[in-house]
């Protein structure tokens, strides 16, 4: 008789349902003091575990590789209503190892295809408002890093790129960069690059309205920044968005300015190799320039005995034939410049 009353497996569908009464519980639990701590501790012990089991499902395990269609149930289940929200709201309230879980399962969850579309970006195209949530956690200590990881995998989706670069939250990432807290810090620089390099044709009409403000701040706030970090990591960046060809028509207006050639000119004076490097791969740009206007020809020509000394010096710490060929067109170019009266 026991056989009879064995309970169904549970479906992927029916773990997503469970799971998001279990976080609407969780949302409003601290607002319920009459319940008992050991009730809500084991509301939130079977919500970990639900959590768990979605992972497994989307990853798979030790004993089996994930199954596509369980796979899609879930994922379908998942974006049917606001679970995605509740799970990011409730984040605070998880422990620390359900916190992770929780950031695979929605890391995951973004590259689900069901019927050939991903339905995670149309749900968020419908909920942009949650990327906002996402971007306030960068200033929790305790959750940056799992909404930063977050907030990296929803820009995958070239809606959510859009929203956020036509935000205000683009600014904040110049602060981000440089928390205190080397890794939050680190996670923001890694969520900026993905966010100006990821979306060709979003970022390219992104510089091309923003590109006063976000060259004047990229200039001050990060290539002059007092930490090392911070201006290794810009000139790198600044180097992938100028040399795609996507931003073709930015980088011919980035080189045509004097402060911008002056701050690449003192990159290339630091003492750091790398940084070095680095600025070469745009100082290049100036050089390569054939239109250059008659300031920046004066300003390379009064340093010129100077740049052509300290490119002759440079050197990166691995044979890099590249490298070497473009130094060689660069000294030529400089060589061969002469004064030009401004107009």
């Amino acid at each position: 008789m026991k056989g009879l009353f064995k309970s169904k497996p549970r479906t992927p569908g029916d773990i997503v349902r469970q799971t998001r009464d279990l976080l609407l519980y969780a949302d409003r639990s601290k607002s319920l003091p009459d319940l008992r701590e050991s009730k809500r501790e084991e509301k939130m012990a079977e919500l970990s575990r639900n959590i768990r089991d979605m992972k497994s499902i989307l990853y798979g395990n030790s004993e089996a590789e994930p199954v596509a269609e369980a796979c899609a149930q879930l994922t379908q289940e998942f974006f049917r209503e606001d679970t995605l929200r509740l799970l990011i709201t409730c984040l605070p309230k998880l422990n620390l190892e359900t916190r992770k879980d929780a950031t695979q399962l929605v890391a995951n969850l973004q590259r689900q295809q069901v019927n050939s579309r991903l339905i995670a970006s149309d749900y968020l195209e419908a909920n942009l408002d949650l990327m906002d949530v996402l971007m306030e956690g960068f200033e929790n200590t305790d959750l940056a890093l799992h909404y930063g990881a977050m907030f990296r995998e929803c820009i995958r989706h070239q809606i959510v790129a859009r929203y956020v670069l036509e935000s205000e939250h683009v600014k904040k990432f110049f602060d981000y960069i440089q928390l205190p807290d080397f890794d939050i810090a680190a996670d923001a620089a890694a969520t900026f690059k993905e966010l100006l390099t990821r979306h060709k044709s979003t970022v390219a009409e992104f510089l091309t309205k923003n590109e006063d403000w976000f060259f004047t701040d990229y200039n001050s706030k990060l290539l002059e920044s007092s930490n090392y970090i911070t201006r290794r990591q810009a000139i790198k960046l600044l180097g992938d968005i100028l040399l795609d060809r996507s931003n073709s028509a930015v980088m011919t207006r980035y080189v045509s300015s004097r402060d911008n050639l002056r701050i690449l000119m003192n990159l290339l004076r630091e003492s750091s190799k790398s940084i070095q490097i680095e600025a070469f791969h745009v100082f290049k740009l100036f050089a390569a320039n054939q239109n250059k206007p008659a300031d920046i020809i004066n300003i390379l020509v009064a340093n010129k005995s100077k740049l052509l000394r300290l490119l002759a010096d440079l050197k990166p710490d691995k044979e890099d034939e590249r490298f070497e060929a473009d130094k060689s067109q660069v000294l030529r170019e400089i060589a061969a410049l002469e004064p030009r009266d401004l107009a």
